[in-house]
């Protein structure tokens, strides 16, 4: 990644957190979303490396693990009381049921994240490491998150 295309993504990194931190404090379900779009986003950068795609790049998959980190960090708060039904969430009943597993869970992830950014040199191993971060991905969503029919 050109140098001046990772500050432009960076600035813009700036910019969503900043707009996530104002949703959140409004409407928890909406930085939910916002921040799953992020995550989705930074797991099709990753993908695409993976699958070969496009090329491998070394500050694209680094930025993609902290991304997952970021959100690593803010999700948990983002599920008070009064956002359990609204907005068109998928947040299942279980989540403020089994409350410690779900944090639970964000702490693996995030731990999982930084080893992958550590971890990644090549192709190869970010293939292994976007193998092992995105198990958190499924599990959680396995667990706690309501399957839209």
């Amino acid at each position: 990644m050109k140098f001046s295309t990772f500050c432009a993504a960076a600035a813009v990194a700036v910019v969503s957190i900043a707009a996530t931190a104002v949703v959140a404090q409004q409407d928890p379900i909406a930085a939910r979303k916002a921040l799953m779009k992020e995550s989705g986003q930074a797991t099709a950068a990753v993908v695409k490396m993976t699958k070969g795609e496009t090329p491998f790049d070394l500050a694209t998959a680094q930025a993609s693990f902290k991304t997952y980190q970021n959100i690593a960090s803010r999700m948990p708060a983002l599920f008070p009381e009064n956002s359990k039904s609204g907005g068109e969430t998928t947040a299942a009943p279980a989540i403020w049921e089994k409350m410690d597993d779900f944090k639970a869970r964000f702490t693996k992830f995030d731990a999982d994240a930084k080893a992958a950014e550590a971890s990644v040199k090549d192709l190869d191993s970010l293939k292994e490491a976007v193998a092992n971060v995105s198990r958190n991905c499924g599990g959680c969503h396995e667990a706690y998150r309501v399957k839209k029919s």
